[in-house]
């Protein structure tokens, strides 16, 4: 697919989500992608019947009276795309990996956020920084995020969502609204991943493919591993096998799912192969409530 036809698609998608949010939800994106958190303004002298909790201890300890935090509610919002394009992702049907079903979800909910003014930075990471884009707020700096998404040849195949996570941590310094965006096949990123969730709005998109749970019975068969670069020989017809991957995975988001649920992040389970549109629909109105 060329850039232009990429591009064409983006917003025919674009234009179904913003239908449906119009007619099914009663509304538009505002409440999905503008702010409703609340950022720092001025101090003033505290008075009778003020939160003990807003109290500003650094200055109230110059000895010059007691003083509160006054804050102000965030009006624009930044969205964020943290990318998982490690080689995990390229896995999928010939026309149709869980990249590039990545790429479009990005470029989607990045057309729909540039619309409504928003912020929209990005990050691509394998177990490296692969590509990283500061916020911006034009719909210039929206197609510009969007075409570096689509072309983007990752130069490591590996993954490390412990690192990068931390990595985000660190450069994302004002409360956003961020995707993450990966098939979370790694160990070792739930404490990070909670960080991020305390810190930020976070929204965790979870890709899979179907093969991954619902191995085709073909024999002993060779299954290469594109990030270990390994080739290992395994029964897909084999029940015991089939059902140990099936449960593996069904484990795997369980445990994942539990995890948003509990550091109250939205989760959503994404096959690469299905029309993701109706989904995206569906966390827009678990959003909006």
């Amino acid at each position: 697919m060329n850039p232009q036809a990429f591009l064409a698609k983006l917003h025919k998608f674009e234009i179904r989500i913003r239908k449906a949010v119009t007619s099914q939800m009663r509304g538009n994106f505002n409440s999905v992608f503008k702010g409703s958190g609340l950022e720092f303004s001025d101090l003033r002298l505290y008075q009778y019947g003020d939160d003990v909790r807003l109290i500003d201890w650094n200055t109230t300890a110059k000895g010059h009276g007691t003083f509160v935090k006054i804050f102000k509610e965030e009006k624009e919002q930044t969205v964020f795309f943290m990318v998982d394009v490690s080689a995990s992702q390229d896995v999928g049907r010939s026309d149709r990996s869980k990249l590039d079903t990545a790429k479009e979800i990005c470029g989607v909910l990045t057309l729909s956020a540039i619309k409504e003014a928003s912020h929209v930075g990005l990050l691509c990471f394998s177990d490296q920084k692969e590509k990283y884009i500061k916020p911006a707020n034009t719909l210039k700096h929206g197609y510009r995020t969007i075409l570096e998404l689509f072309k983007l040849k990752p130069e490591s195949a590996g993954t490390n969502l412990k690192k990068m996570i931390l990595f985000g941590l660190e450069v994302i310094k004002r409360r956003s609204l961020i995707f993450v965006v990966s098939d979370f096949i790694d160990t070792g990123y739930e404490e990070n991943l909670k960080a991020l969730a305390r810190k930020h709005d976070l929204v965790v998109i979870h890709l899979y493919d179907q093969r991954e749970t619902n191995l085709p019975r073909l024999g002993i068969i060779p299954v290469f591993d594109t990030e270990s670069k390994k080739t290992i020989w395994v029964n897909a017809s084999s029940s015991w096998f089939r059902n140990r991957m099936k449960n593996l995975f069904e484990d795997n988001s369980k445990t994942l799912e539990q995890l948003c649920k509990q550091n109250k992040a939205n989760y959503l389970s994404i096959d690469a192969s299905e029309d993701y549109v109706n989904k995206l629909i569906k966390l827009f109105k678990v959003r909006k409530k």
